[in-house]
C-alpha cells in the first residue's frame, strides 16, 4: 500500500523536483502540498507547488503557510534557485489558486483524522511544523513518520556549520527537534552524494517533456550561489546535487539510505553556528531525538527517481 505524505515545502529547484517524484511514484499517496517561505517568498513557492502540480496533471490540494521565520528576518535564497524559485523552467502561471485556510490546520487536521497513517516530509524551513506543534501536542503522537530534508552531521551550506532550511529559522528547528518524536534528518551528508552528474542528466534528457520543460531547465538555473553557497553544487562541478528528492525518496524505498540514532540539538544563538544541528551519536538510546541519514545507495537512488520520472514522463507524452 502506498504511504500517505504531506510534503511541506519552498518550492525552490529541489522542492519542485521532490513534488514531480512524489506524485509519480507508486509507493507514495501525495496527499497534500503545503508551502512555507524559504529559498524564495511565501507568494512564489505557493505559485510553484501549484504550477507544478498543474504541470504533472495532478490532483492534489495545496495549502500556503507562513510567510516569515518564526523570530528572523527571511533569507530567500533566489540567487541559487533563481528569481522565481524554478531555476530556468518557465511553466505557465497556475489556473487556480491554493485551497483556503492555513497550512498548519491542514496538516494536523489530516494527521490526526487519521492517526498513524500519514508521513509527515519537510523539504523547507520548519516553520509551519513548529507552528503545528504549537497548536497541536498530539501531532507527534499522531504521524506515521516525521522526515526532514535540513541539517548536517558535519557541515553547513550557507554557512560551514549551517544547512539553508535550519539556518532560515533555527527557532523553529528548535521546536521541531525538541518536540518528543524522532526525526529522520536526510541532510548533506547524504545529499551532497546524489548527483546529477553528467550520465544522470542523458538519462533524464530522455524523458520527452518532463525533462525539457521542467527538470532539465530546473536543474540548469540552479547556481550554487558563491561561497556563501558552496556545497549547492558537487565540489568540482560533477553535478548538481537533488537535495529535497532524497527526503521523498527515504519514505519511498527505505533500504536507499543508511541511518543512525543520534541526539540533535539547534543552535539559536552562536555567532559563528547558528542554525547548525550538532549532533551526538554517543548518546544512550533514550536521549536519542533523531535518525541522521549517514549513508545512501546513489545508483539505487537514481534509479529509483528515473523509473519514477519515466512513468509521469510517458503520461506527459
Amino acid at each position: 500500500m502506498a504511504q500517505k505524505i504531506i510534503l511541506d515545502c519552498d518550492p525552490g529547484v529541489d522542492d519542485a523536483l521532490a513534488i514531480a517524484f512524489a506524485i509519480a511514484c507508486p509507493d507514495i499517496d501525495l496527499v497534500g502540498i503545503t508551502t512555507v517561505a524559504g529559498n524564495v517568498g511565501l507568494d512564489k513557492t505557493t505559485a510553484n507547488a501549484l504550477r507544478v502540480v498543474e504541470f504533472l496533471g495532478a490532483d492534489v490540494p495545496v495549502t500556503a503557510g507562513s510567510a516569515a521565520p518564526l523570530l528572523r528576518q527571511p533569507m530567500p535564497a533566489g540567487h541559487v534557485h533563481g528569481e522565481d524559485g524554478l531555476g530556468g523552467a518557465a511553466l505557465p502561471p497556475p489556473t487556480a489558486g491554493p485551497r483556503p485556510g492555513h497550512a498548519i490546520d491542514f496538516i494536523t487536521d489530516t494527521v490526526l483524522a487519521a492517526p498513524g497513517e500519514v508521513t509527515l516530509v519537510a523539504t523547507g524551513p520548519l516553520t509551519n511544523i513548529a507552528l503545528a506543534l504549537s497548536r497541536e501536542r498530539r501531532l507527534p503522537g499522531s504521524v506515521s513518520d516525521f522526515v526532514i530534508m535540513g541539517g548536517s552531521a558535519s557541515r553547513g551550506n550557507v554557512t560551514p556549520a549551517a544547512e539553508f532550511n535550519i539556518a532560515a529559522d533555527p527557532e523553529a528547528a528548535a521546536v521541531v527537534f525538541a518536540a518528543g518524536w524522532t526525526v529522520t534528518m536526510v541532510g548533506l551528508d547524504v545529499t551532497l552524494q546524489a548527483l546529477a552528474d553528467r550520465p544522470v542528466l542523458a538519462r533524464i534528457g530522455q524523458l520527452g517533456r518532463l525533462a525539457d520543460e521542467l527538470v532539465l531547465p530546473c536543474l540548469r538555473g540552479y547556481s550554487d550561489g558563491g561561497p556563501a553557497h558552496s556545497g549547492r553544487r558537487g565540489r568540482a562541478g560533477d553535478g548538481t546535487p537533488v537535495h529535497d528528492v532524497c527526503a521523498v525518496a527515504y519514505v519511498a524505498v527505505p533500504s536507499l539510505l543508511g541511518c543512525l540514532p543520534a541526539r540533535v540539538e539547534v543552535e539559536t544563538a552562536g555567532r559563528w553556528t547558528s542554525g547548525m544541528t550538532v549532533t551526538d551519536f554517543r548518546v544512550p538510546p533514550e536521549a536519542c531525538n533523531a535518525l541522521i541519514a549517514t549513508a545512501i545507495d546513489v545508483p539505487g537512488f537514481w534509479d529509483t527517481v528515473l523509473a519514477c520520472y519515466a512513468d509521469i514522463a510517458r503520461a506527459l507524452g
